[in-house]
């Protein structure tokens, strides 16, 4: 069981979501992030869509990574194991620090709760860039939920609170 941290701080959150083929009526992933976020009162500040595209992804993800109010950034989409899935190659050579913890539960609960072994091809998952913290999720509704909900809407006030503290 999560033991639940009380902070006085504001968390703001990017949500990106990587797809050719979705748009803002049609992302339904994406929407499911910032609904959940905002319920839970952390400030989502930017979405966006993107294609497939690695050099696009990335470029993203850095201008955020290096944006003084974002603390937290979410992806969904691009993180299975077809051609154009290339979430993960475009994320993971900017993690300062991996979080495999977050992938290796997230596939669990997939595995346990809702997809079986299906959930051997998720590729999500999670690191620190320049001190905000990254999370890739697969796109769909139901990977989004059991993400945010099991684990990162539990757990995100506490990451944040530690990249945030000074080493003394």
């Amino acid at each position: 069981m999560s033991q639940q941290f009380q902070y006085d701080t504001e968390i703001k959150m990017a949500i990106l979501t990587v797809s050719d083929t979705r748009d803002y009526h049609t992302d339904k992933g994406g929407a499911l992030v910032e609904k959940l976020a905002s319920a839970s009162q952390i400030r989502v500040i930017e979405r966006k869509i993107c294609r497939d595209e690695l050099l696009e992804i990335r470029e993203t993800l850095k201008q955020w990574a290096n944006h003084p109010e974002v603390d937290c950034i979410i992806t969904t989409g691009g993180t299975g194991i077809a051609t154009r899935d290339v979430t993960i190659e475009a994320i993971q050579p900017l993690f300062n620090k991996e979080i495999p913890g977050f992938g290796e539960l997230f596939r669990y609960l997939s595995f346990t709760e809702d997809i079986g072994t299906r959930a051997m091809a998720s590729r999500a998952v999670a690191g620190v860039v320049n001190n905000k913290v990254i999370f890739t999720l697969p796109g769909s509704t139901g990977a989004v939920k059991l993400a945010m909900e099991k684990l990162i809407l539990t757990e995100l006030n506490h990451l944040v609170f530690e990249l945030k503290k000074r080493a003394k």
